[in-house]
């Protein structure tokens, strides 16, 4: 599953983005990837492990929510139980 968020351009500086990311991890286990940074800059990669589907399911959830209230706007969902 993969969510990409961006907040709207202003007219200086390249918009910001939040990436979004489940998987399973080889373990049995699953893997919240948080890509944040600038469009065309650098970014920053953190990784998040958790027992289960529904305990990572349950913190991208609680990120994407965060990062609507910060500004960001989901552009982009892919994954058969992707939230919206």
């Amino acid at each position: 599953m993969r969510l990409f968020l961006q907040q709207r351009p202003d007219s200086h500086d390249a918009p910001r983005f939040v990436q979004l990311m489940l998987q399973p991890d080889l373990f049995g286990g699953w893997e919240l990837v948080r890509e944040t940074g600038q469009v065309g800059g650098r970014s920053t990669v953190r990784r998040e492990q958790f027992p289960d589907h529904a305990s990572a399911l349950a913190a991208l959830e609680r990120n994407r929510d965060q990062q609507t209230r910060r500004g960001f706007q989901l552009m982009y969902a892919k994954g058969t139980d992707a939230p919206r």
